[in-house]
């Protein structure tokens, strides 16, 4: 999948102003960002998604009027996350004192009950960003055993290795993009675990799968309220649906959408304002 990568001057800079900024490009179809020491935001959207109207839109609504920005654009590179984060000091993490994720480039990797080996390439999820980090969280402390499990937008399918080494019965992994599902396949093997399912595809594909007890959805807050009542469509009863990629603020409109699908609201974990949110059917 092709990206742009927008790089945003705010003017004065803030970190305020740069919250904000990812709040209203997320609202416009970014999917992810990158702040840069000066004060700089990168931000990037897929080119098939990307719509002017709307970043203009964005941008002429931004909630703080005394703040200027401009940006600069250009296509983004392919790049290899595994060179990138290697150059950049990717350092293993440890997820709730329990689950070590790092990659086979470490050496000195702390011990801890689950042992999870992920090469991110150019796909999202070592545990290091606050969204995942949450999911992983929940899942830690939830009982998996036997469970069936969707993991949807899986990026590099961290979630759905940690719901097999919690005993899951088996997971589906399912993705839009092709370097995430190649990346999935790679990680399943590195973790040499078996009964996970790739597939490369949006909610659509779903009609023909499941039922699942747990369903994973680390995106966005636009794409949960768009494909929320397909998720609960193969929800099995009784079923959990653990959310992330959205804000503290964004999470009256998650659960309001999922109380109206019948979903009960369970709780929600926060990490430097990011949100997961627990719901079950």
């Amino acid at each position: 999948m092709k990206y742009l990568q927008f790089t945003f001057i705010p003017t004065p800079r803030s970190q305020t102003a740069t919250d904000l900024l990812c709040a209203v490009l997320a609202d416009a179809g970014f999917e992810s960002f990158q702040e840069q020491e000066d004060g700089l935001l990168d931000a990037y959207i897929p080119a098939n998604v990307y719509d002017e109207t709307a970043l203009r839109a964005a941008l002429d609504g931004f909630p703080l009027p005394d703040t200027r920005l401009s940006y600069t654009w250009q296509e983004a590179e392919d790049r290899d996350w595994n060179e990138e984060w290697e150059r950049n000091f990717f350092q293993p993490i440890v997820i709730a004192g329990r689950c070590v994720v790092h990659s086979t480039f470490h050496r000195d990797v702390p011990k801890a009950e689950l042992d999870i080996v992920i090469n991110p390439r150019m796909a999202f999820g070592t545990g290091h960003h606050e969204t995942t980090g949450l999911v992983m969280a929940e899942l830690l402390d939830m009982d998996l055993a036997g469970r069936r499990v969707l993991d949807m937008g899986c990026g590099t399918s961290i979630l759905a290795i940690l719901a097999r080494m919690r005993g899951a019965a088996e997971a589906d992994a399912v993705d839009i993009d092709e370097w995430c599902v190649n990346n999935s396949l790679e990680n399943i093997a590195l973790n040499g675990v078996d009964h996970i399912r790739v597939r490369q595809g949006d909610a659509g594909v779903l009609a023909e799968m499941g039922p699942y007890d747990v369903v994973l959805a680390n995106i966005n807050r636009n794409i949960l309220l768009s494909d929320m009542r397909h998720y609960v469509a193969r929800m099995a009863p009784g079923g959990t649906l653990l959310m992330s990629g959205f804000y503290e603020e964004d999470v009256p409109l998650i659960r309001a959408e999922a109380e109206r699908l019948g979903l009960t609201f369970v709780r929600q974990r926060s990490d430097k304002r990011w949100t997961m949110v627990r719901v079950a059917k």
